[in-house]
Order: C-alpha cells, then structure tokens, then sequence
C-alpha cells in the first residue's frame, strides 16, 4: 500500500492524459454501462489542480465539463455536506433523521414539487440543460469512482434535482416560514399563542459585509471589492472554475451547487448581503367549511382553498413509515398558520429555473451592462448586491425581486386577504428599485442595514421609495461601516482588509454612557458603589475596541448579553430591537444589576471577571462532523474579533446552545476575499479552518490560526501561479 506522501507524488507526477483509474467490478452491475463511458470521457476533458491550500482550480473544454469537475471535487472535499444540502433542499430530512424533522420537510415540500421540477427541467434552455445534466454526471461519477462512500440517501443525483437549490442560501425564502406554527397548524390543529423568550440577539446575525470602493479612492487606481459573508463556518467552500467558453469564476460555492455564489471573475465582482426590500408577504384569510371543503373569502367571491395531501415519508427504529398531511392553498399560496382566527398564507418567490439561470449567468457577465441584463430576471429575492468591476464602475443593489403593492397596507404585517387590493402587482423593474452607480463619494457599504447610509452623503434617500423598498434598520456594523470608509484614501487589497477588521464596538457607544451616569448618581452608602468600582473604572478606560488582552471586551459583552438575555422579551413585545430598549427603556438599577451578573458569571466561568477575551472568545474545529462539538479541554485558538451584534465588522459568534464555558465561534466570517480589478486581477482570501472537512486532510484545518489572526492569503486567480503553487493535477476519476 502507498503511503500518503508517495501516493500524492504520483498522482502529481501523472500525465494529464493518462486513463482513469476503473472503479471495482461491483460498482459497474448498477451503473448502466453508457453512463459509465460518458462520465470517463467528460472525465477526460476536464483538468482539476489543486494548490497548495486544496483549492480546486477546475478547467473544463466547455461550461458543462467545468461543471462535471466543479461538481466532483466538491464531492471530493465534503460529500456529505453536498448531500444533505439537498436531501434538505427536496424535503427529505425526516428519511435520514426521523420523524422530529417532518415539518421541516413539509414547509419544503410546500414549495418543492419534484413533477414541477421535472416540468421545468423539460423546458430548461438547452444551454441549462447540459450544465444541470453535467452536475448530475460530475456528483454520479464521484460516487461511481468512490464505493467505499455510502450517501445517507441520494444514490443517485438527476439532473432536475439541481432545480431545487437554485440561489446560494439553504431553504431561502421558505426557511421564513415558522416550523413551530406550521406544526401547530397542521399537526394538532389547536391554535395556542405562542410565548416569546429572548431577543434579537440571541444569534449571530446571519447575512454579510460587501464594500465596493471606486478607482480614485485606491493607490493604483483600481476598483476594489470587499466579499465578506457571515454565515455558519463550512458552509461554502473556495473554488475556482474556467471553461473555454468564457467561465472565469472565483470564489465561495455554497455545497453542492455548480455556480459562484460570491466572487469575482477577471473582469467584475460580486458580493451579497442578507436582506433587501420585503419580498414574503402573509395574508389574514377567512375561511370557512362547507361539506369538507375549505373555502376563502376574495372580495365578493369565496374561492375555494386548494387541498393537497403531501406524502411525508420518516426514518423509524424498525424502518421506513409515512405521515400524509392535507396542506391548503390560496391563489397566493400555501397556509402556513393561524392567527386570530384566521387562516394566514404567504406568498413568496418560487421560479427555480429562472433562479438557476441568473446564478449561473452573473459568473460569466463581462461589464456592468452585461451583469445588469442578468440582474433584470429578478429572482435574487434574498439578496442585496455590491459589486466592482475592471472599468472602474461600482454599484448597488437593494434587493433584485420586489413585488408592487399597494402603499396603503403594511406589509411588514399579514394583511386582509379577502381585500383583493393587497394582492402583488408584477414586480418592481430594476431601475425603480433602490440602487447605485458610482456615487460622487467613491464607496458603497452594506452590513444587511437598510440603503440610506450605502454612500454616504450621496446615498439613496428614504422618502423616495416605498417603505417595503427597504425593511431593515440600521445596525451597528453599518455605523461601523461608514466610520471606515468615510476618509478613506489611497486603498489598497491589504488595507481595505485592515477596514473590514477595525476593532471598534459601535454597539457600547451609546450604551457604556448611560452605564456611567447610572454609577455615578449612586449614593455614597450604595452597595453596589463599592462593588462595581473596578468594573466601571476598566470600561471607563476601555477604548471599546476588541483586542486579546482586552478585560474590558469581555466584561461588556457578558453584560450587554445580559442585558439581551433579560429584557430580550419585553423588546420583542413591542417590537423594538433590543438594543434600543435597553439603552432606552431600562432603570438605571437594571444596567446595573447586569454588570453585577455579568461580573458573576464571568467569575464563576473562569476564576475572576477580569479574563482577557482571548481567554474565552475561541476557534475550534474537531471533527468532520455538520453540526460541531465543541470541549474547553480540547485544542482552540484565540480569536479578537467578536459577535457582529456589538459591531465588530468581522463577526463571530457562537450559534449553538452553550454547553461549555468558552464562546467558540460557528457562524461569521467564513471566506472573505479582498479583490483588485486591475489589468491582472489580485486578490487575497481566508476560509475558517480550511477546503476540506475530512479530518485527516492536511486542508481541514490549515488556515485556522492564520483566520484567527485576521491573515489572509494570496488568491492564485492564474493558472501559471496555481502550477506554481501545485499540490496535485488529476482528471476527475484518477
């Protein structure tokens, strides 16, 4: 047997001609022997290098060979991952994990209809076709040339599978729909208000960073984009794929799809952010039974509700068993709860294969006029866009799929669904929906914040646009985000980093104020006086900057979060966010208070409250495995940076439930690119840990301390500077 070193040897050692390595004799009896030659020889056209980080640098003769072999080496790194992704993205949860992931299955399969996608497929563009079939092919070959893979469920990928994961975020929209509700509506039909504990900062805010810098604003006069995405670590790998037919494409996929999600090409970039214009609506429906139909009233009218049974197959300690549910739908679409008596459904956008062809499409736009043609099919419905390009142009976009409504309603609501005024009237055109092109200030920003601050002084104006235009408020990284880029000058790869990971909290700034004015009004005879001096003397002192040796970063965070934690409910009730509240809305004793427990837990935790913040703000990754373990008595490293909901523009935070004393990061920065669009495209990059999510890879965890330091690496867009570079050259199957 060849040890690891001398197998890489000769694989590297190879000619890219050589024949492909036959898979064993039991894998050919379920393989029809035509599908088995035509994946040798699209194997045979495709070239996978892979540079010393293991990224893959995939070039194929057309798009779809780069596809079949974009497809293989993301099989090859996290197969699993691939896998789940769809089993999820189809609905088929509960047949791998059981019965307690049913509903997540029916809120997919309420959208999700494989016959629809099928139909779809069938209608697909040629040009469609052969990459969705060349997807299939690449993610069937790897599992035909690896027997000793066992998928969880998916024995074999068809091509119109590819239709049910069209943009870049698992779930999308439908991932909006409450399972909580919907279980209550569907399962026990018993409408219980449920209670609300916490608040909006419980989690690490899902979303993303893109700043878009002009020419004039950087050293070497040269467009530059900042691709900053926050999202769970291991989410989406760093891929390079070319073709001879124009594919030119760096940059994060998300796993298991076959277009860039984020990234650059050779001559523009994009990056997306969470969260643009309203685009899910929920409809307040009357309804009434009538000889065991449903019906709904419209205007005059009483339509009748759509029922539909959905076969929902589960996992069983003695097998396989099926749950069928009867789901109803309005002409908007499906009912996904109660509330007050009424029956809500929510309309959404669902149109996967247009979805497909601008993911796809946007990779290959070559000038800003090519990539706004793209930009007008309208279904990025979960993203806003910042972009750059060789020419020099940068751009915004607020969202890409916004529906007209009527003004008179709120739609941050359900509204009246029997009034037929609050129906959807087509969709905003690009042009009138909220965006930029090269503003007078040289630089565009967005945090998932709402567009009013995107350039400043020449941002777009808020009394312009239709509320539901733009339904997030500002937040503290978007502060943040314009305190950076205001005076920005002379730019460069290397500082425009060193802006994305400023270590300013802009989230303390009216916070620690009101703190010190309660501290200071206390009597002389107050408890509490003596006993929070020395916290209130290390904030005072605090420069409310993240570092790791910072006592003060930790103090504050525990007791902001503190402060989240107890009033989190009382925020949501009346549906401000609670940063607001507690800086508003609060006695001057509960501030207090929550430094004293703050104090408390930190003590208990580590031994005193005055713990550096590397002590506890840590990264770690020990298995392969999708959802990570974490133990304090296992290797980690100290991170500075910290949760993107104090402000910290390079984000991380932890998602899970705590089970340990530590914060371990799982959701944040995950790839970030730094790209200069000059005559030769540069560009720097870092992934949370590493390519691979095998353990025993030697790229599983290669970049971690460099991502815990905030260092990045060189980008190897050339192939000359990839084969300088070059860890191994295969055909797909050798």
């Amino acid at each position: 047997m060849l040890k690891r070193h001398a197998l890489f040897a000769l694989l590297c050692a190879m000619p890219v001609g050589a024949a492909l390595a036959a898979p064993p004799a039991a894998t050919n009896a379920t393989v029809p022997a035509a599908d088995a030659a035509r994946w040798r020889s699209t194997a045979l056209r495709v070239d996978i290098l892979r540079d010393k980080w293991g990224i893959p640098h995939v070039y194929g003769k057309t798009d779809a060979d780069a596809v079949f072999g974009m497809m293989y080496a993301q099989a090859e790194d996290d197969f699993k991952r691939v896998e789940l992704n769809f089993i999820n993205a189809m609905g088929r949860l509960a047949e791998v994990q059981g019965e307690a992931e049913l509903y997540r299955d029916l809120r997919m399969k309420l959208f999700i209809n494989p016959q629809q996608l099928k139909t779809q497929y069938a209608a697909s563009p040629a040009w469609l076709k052969k990459l969705m079939n060349a997807w299939a092919d690449g993610l069937n070959y790897y599992l035909y040339t690896h027997p000793q893979v066992h998928p969880l469920l998916l024995t074999r990928f068809e091509p119109w599978m590819a239709l049910s994961f069209s943009e870049g975020s698992i779930g999308g929209d439908i991932e909006d729909v409450d399972l909580k509700e919907l279980e209550r509506f569907y399962g026990k039909r018993a409408y219980v208000p449920l209670a609300y504990a916490g608040s909006d900062l419980d989690q690490e805010p899902s979303g993303s960073n893109g700043f878009a810098i002009a020419p004039r604003l950087t050293r070497d006069g040269h467009a530059l984009l900042l691709i900053n995405p926050h999202t769970s670590f291991y989410f989406r790998p760093e891929v390079h794929v070319h073709s001879g037919e124009g594919l030119n494409a760096y940059g994060a996929v998300t796993w298991g799809q076959f277009f860039i999600y984020q990234g650059f090409n050779d001559r523009l970039g994009w990056m997306h952010t969470s969260g643009g214009g309203d685009v899910i609506d929920e409809y307040l429906e009357t309804v009434t039974e009538k000889n065991g139909r449903y019906f709904y009233q419209y205007g005059k009218q009483q339509r009748a509700l759509k029922a539909v049974d959905i076969t929902l197959p589960y996992k069983t300690a003695d097998g396989m068993a099926k749950k069928v549910i009867t789901v109803y739908y309005s002409h908007r679409g499906p009912i996904v709860r109660e509330a007050g008596g009424k029956w809500v459904s929510v309309r959404l956008m669902n149109d996967p294969m247009r979805a497909l062809t601008q993911s796809f499409s946007r990779t290959k736009a070559r000038d800003y006029a090519a990539f706004y043609k793209v930009m007008q099919l309208r279904t990025n419905s979960s993203n806003n866009t910042v972009y750059a390009d060789a020419d020099g142009n940068i751009a915004y976009f607020h969202g890409n799929f916004i529906p007209v409504r009527d003004t008179r309603f709120d739609f941050t609501h359900p509204v009246d669904g029997s009034n037929p005024a609050t129906d959807w009237k087509g969709l905003h055109e690009v042009k009138d929906t909220i965006t930029l092109f090269n503003p007078k200030n040289g630089w565009i920003q967005n945090t998932n914040n709402w567009p009013f601050t995107a350039a400043g002084e020449y941002s777009p104006r808020q009394r312009d646009y239709p509320a539901y235009m733009s339904v997030n408020p500002e937040n503290p990284r978007g502060v943040h985000a314009v305190r950076v880029l205001k005076d920005a000058k002379d730019l460069t790869i290397d500082s425009l980093i060193a802006a994305a990971y400023d270590s300013q909290l802009t989230a303390f700034e009216p916070l620690l104020p009101k703190l010190f004015q309660d501290y200071d009004s206390l009597s002389g005879d107050e408890p509490l006086k003596a006993m929070l001096g020395p916290q209130i003397a290390a904030l005072r002192g605090w420069d409310m900057r993240f570092g790791l040796d910072s006592v003060p970063t930790s103090l504050a965070i525990y007791w902001a979060q503190n402060l989240a934690d107890t009033f989190g409910p009382a925020a949501h009730a009346k549906e401000v966010l609670v940063l607001d509240y507690i800086a508003n809305a609060i006695t001057p004793m509960d501030r207090l208070m929550a430094l004293a427990r703050a104090s408390d837990k930190l003590a208990a935790d580590f031994g005193n409250w005055q713990t550096p913040w590397g002590e506890i703000n840590r990264f770690q990754r020990l298995t392969g495995d999708i959802v990570q373990p974490f133990d304090d008595s296992k290797p980690s490293l100290p991170v500075p940076f910290a949760s993107a909901n104090w402000g910290s523009l390079a984000a991380f935070g932890m998602t899970s439930k705590a089970n340990t004393k530590r914060i371990y990061g799982e959701r944040g920065n995950s790839f970030v690119a730094a790209v200069e669009f000059g005559p030769r495209i540069k560009a720097r990059s870092i992934l949370a840990g590493g390519e691979s999510g095998d353990p025993a890879s030697p790229h599983f965890n290669d970049q971690a301390a460099m991502y815990a330091r905030g260092e990045f690496k060189d980008v190897l867009f050339y192939k000359e500077d990839v084969e300088k570079h070059l860890e191994r050259r295969y055909h797909p199957g050798q």
